[in-house]
């Protein structure tokens, strides 16, 4: 069965939509019919974007430039639209990170930009979404879920993230659905240099045999975003998780 949505008249904004994930979510919404916006720190460098600034250009998808853990760049960001329907926080990420020897500054600045920013967009788009009768979808992550040794601050906020939805469903009910997608290994242009350029990975470490792609995700998102009972839920995009480590020594 194909599953089909519609989402014309409806504003969506991607955070961190220009690229990998992201850009594979703004895509999907825009091609069941929805107004898109993306907001990152650097302009898209592939077409298909029309800046904030020339609304009425040809792109599908309007581009605002912000960094989301300011405040006052998310003010600007949401408080140039009139409505909005979807939220997806996606913006998100680490470099390798091991605790010791990682500066305090970089912890802290990881921490902002998965657990706080999220919050902070969410709190400031809650007017709008609770006039539409929205919805949040949190990017979550596996390791959020599991010990993520080498990037341990981007795991506790991911697990910090995972909580705020569920907070802020039951805060928010019934007029604000807030879900999250967590995502397993997964297909993006960072993929390679995170996972060392291991192609044996995807077949060892995932049950399903490959890694997630955005079109994966995206499609997650627009169940979750669909006007429906779900919320504070979690939906792992994962491929059945990661096989154990006692799998491999037998």
């Amino acid at each position: 069965m194909t599953v089909t949505y519609d989402y014309t008249g409806r504003s969506v904004l991607v955070t961190g939509g220009t690229r990998g994930i992201g850009a594979g979510i703004a895509a999907a919404f825009r091609a069941v019919g929805a107004e898109v916006t993306v907001c990152a720190r650097t302009a898209p460098e592939h077409p298909g974007h029309r800046s904030a600034r020339d609304p009425d250009g040809d792109g599908p998808i309007r581009f605002v430039r912000a960094d989301v853990r300011d405040p006052d760049q998310i003010e600007r960001l949401i408080g140039g639209l009139d409505r909005l329907d979807v939220v997806v926080n996606n913006a998100g990420g680490s470099p390798p990170a091991p605790v010791d020897g990682t500066s305090p500054r970089l912890h802290s600045r990881v921490i902002e930009l998965n657990l706080t920013a999220p919050l902070l967009v969410a709190q400031r788009a809650y007017p709008l979404l609770a006039a539409s009768g929205g919805a949040v979808v949190m990017i979550g992550s596996a390791s959020g879920a599991r010990p993520s040794p080498g990037t341990s601050a981007y795991g506790a906020a991911k697990a910090g993230l995972h909580h705020l939805a569920r907070c802020l469903a039951a805060e928010w009910a019934p007029l604000v659905r807030v879900n999250t997608v967590v995502v397993g290994l997964a297909a993006t242009p960072d993929a390679a240099d995170h996972y060392g350029g291991r192609s044996d990975l995807d077949g060892r470490a995932i049950p399903a045999g490959r890694m997630a792609t955005p079109d994966d995700v995206a499609r997650a998102c627009l169940w979750l975003a669909a006007p429906g009972y779900v919320t504070g839920a979690e939906v792992r995009v994962d491929g059945g998780g990661e096989v154990p480590a006692w799998r491999h020594l037998v």
